[in-house]
């Protein structure tokens, strides 16, 4: 049974990242960059699932292209991770969609910033492309390294919370970027991971998780945001339009900044 999230996430959007209100229509385009686990005793191979959908509502998977960089930085050295790529098929509640996975072996303590520049997407509903420049960190060993630097990627969301150690009932702040400068009032779209990832077979689950509808808030005039996190599990941040390309191939770009965070409950 799903549980229903009252309005207090909104509530926090409201007193600390600015304006928030709920989307009415479907929920977001949202590029995932997922492994179960973000905090590990120790190194390893691990698995990154790729695909590009609307993980709130298990909905529709885009067909992606190559993406144009994948790599990982990890005290300050940048690591290409673009012949680990493999293409799977992702599996939503509406449809089946080319995505990407990953297999990547972690060595030593510390922060793993992965990063995924995705090709452009054409969204014919709209009649513009969406690019969404995904970041997403796994730690080892509870060193805390590189979680809160910029990357220097067109654009980004730099996390003023350690991102893979956000407390359930807590909240989650971060200041948006484009080409290393704050983009003031910046619109954030917030998607919470709803339906549990099957990785062994590249799809979601039958059954999400909670009811709640999307919700969108504006960072402040420095670029920065709060938001309020009312359940554990994995939630995206993406800042719309915030990077410095506007048009791909003759048509509108969206290029967005995208980052996840993995909430926890309190033991």
């Amino acid at each position: 049974m799903k549980k229903v999230l009252l309005s207090g996430a909104v509530a926090c959007g409201v007193a600390f990242g600015g304006l928030a209100t709920s989307i009415s229509g479907a929920q977001a385009h949202f590029q995932l960059v997922f492994t179960p686990e973000t905090m590990l005793e120790k190194g390893g191979e691990i698995t990154l699932k790729m695909p590009f959908t609307h993980p709130a509502e298990s909905g529709h998977v885009m067909e992606m292209a190559a993406p144009e960089e994948f790599y990982v930085v990890r005290k300050g050295k940048k690591k290409n991770l673009m012949d680990s790529l493999n293409i799977i098929e992702w599996t939503s509640s509406e449809n089946t969609g080319k995505a990407y996975e990953a297999s990547v072996k972690l060595r030593g303590l510390g922060d793993n910033v992965f990063v995924l520049n995705p090709a452009p997407y054409y969204e014919a509903s709209e009649d513009i492309f969406i690019q969404q420049i995904t970041k997403s960190y796994v730690n080892v060993g509870d060193l805390p390294t590189d979680w809160a630097e910029p990357q220097g990627l067109k654009t980004e969301i730099r996390p003023l919370t350690k991102p893979y150690n956000v407390i359930a009932g807590g909240t989650f702040s971060g200041v948006v970027l484009s080409e290393g400068k704050p983009v003031p009032f910046a619109e954030i779209e917030i998607e919470y991971l709803n339906y549990p990832v099957d990785s062994e077979n590249n799809r979601f689950a039958t059954e999400g998780q909670i009811s709640t509808p999307a919700h969108a808030i504006l960072a402040d005039a420095s670029g920065t945001f709060t938001f309020g996190i009312p359940e554990e599990g994995f939630w995206g941040f993406a800042a719309l339009g915030s990077g410095p390309d506007k048009e791909h191939e003759g048509k509108e770009l969206s290029q967005d900044a995208v980052i996840w965070v993995q909430a926890r409950d309190v033991d």
